[in-house]
């Protein structure tokens, strides 16, 4: 899921002419180079690949970090057998 994830982020910013930093773990998601609509783009582009999203998951905090995303779709494709 990791690469998935990152190949996502790095085609939203192409699309919307966003840069990017180099996306480690610890970056946080609004420093990442994508706005508020990119980072909505990516929750859905996930959703529809694997059914979660962690915006709409109460049960789970939300993700701070390019590593709390990554880690919930991992943790999510592990619990669900994705």
């Amino acid at each position: 899921m990791r690469a998935v994830i990152i190949l996502e982020i790095e085609a939203i910013a192409r699309e919307q002419k966003k840069l990017l930093p180099p996306l480690t773990d610890d970056l946080p998601l609004f420093d990442c180079g994508l706005d508020s609509l990119c980072l909505a783009i990516l929750a859905m582009r996930l959703e529809d690949r694997t059914g979660a999203n962690p915006f709409y998951d109460v049960e789970t905090a939300l993700p701070i970090t390019v590593g709390d995303m990554i880690a919930f779709y991992e943790n999510d494709a592990v619990a669900t057998g994705a």
